[in-house]
């Protein structure tokens, strides 16, 4: 791992902006706390966010799926087994999100919607803020 997934989206819990900083070769999200700089290791917190999101994809397999299908303006047999089949595979596609990274620009997208990481200095999520769709005026 090269660089901290989600560097500008994670925060302490006083809603301050955790930095990055690198240990030898290893990213680290510095969270300061009463003076002191606590260096988190990144991948423990990356990989703490990537398990929520798998775990909140596979809980809502169909929602996500149908959404998907409708995002993509298609609704077709194949198109449904191909977004089933991804998210049965969603380990591989972690591990090329560890090997390949999220570009800058996703990741200030992800931060103008909304999306939040907050870790305490012992680098565990307390609060993962999602962001929400807004309601069909439809």
């Amino acid at each position: 791992m090269t660089q901290a997934l989600f560097e500008g989206l994670v925060f302490d819990e006083n809603e301050n902006p955790a930095g990055v900083a690198f240990v030898g070769s290893e990213p680290t999200y510095i969270v300061i706390e009463d003076g002191f700089k606590y260096h988190v290791d990144a991948r423990q917190v990356d990989e703490q966010v990537l398990q929520l999101f798998r775990q909140q994809v596979e809980s809502n397999k169909n929602t996500v799926s149908d959404g998907l299908m409708k995002m993509m303006g298609k609704d077709d047999l194949f198109t449904k087994a191909s977004i089933d089949t991804s998210i049965r595979n969603m380990d591989k596609q972690i591990a090329q999100v560890f090997e390949n990274g999220i570009p800058e620009q996703s990741r200030a997208y992800l931060g103008m919607l909304g999306f939040r990481i907050v870790i305490n200095r012992h680098g565990d999520v307390v609060k993962l803020g999602m962001p929400v769709a807004p309601d069909d005026q439809n």
